[in-house]
């Protein structure tokens, strides 16, 4: 699926995971990292932030990515939980 003309890369990325990938990967790869390149909508799957970004540098290596973690609001997170 193609970026829509005023969608940045993240965007299309979360788009691409929302509508299309979601629904499997909560159940299959919970907790994993996918990084999604949005003008082919192929997506790549790991364990770390670094093995799903590598995987995808190494198919398109000219092209703007974005990385979700699979069932998580945010990527990484940093600080201290706040109570």
């Amino acid at each position: 699926m193609p970026i829509n003309a005023n969608e940045s890369v993240a965007d299309a990325a979360r788009r691409i995971y929302r509508d299309e990938l979601q629904q499997n990967l909560e159940v299959t790869n919970l907790n994993d990292f996918v990084t999604i390149e949005p003008v082919s909508g192929d997506y790549f799957l790991g364990k770390t932030l670094s093995e799903a970004a590598v995987c995808a540098r190494q198919t398109y290596p000219n092209r703007k990515v974005h990385t979700l973690r699979v069932g998580h609001k945010a990527a990484v997170h940093f600080g201290l939980q706040t109570r």
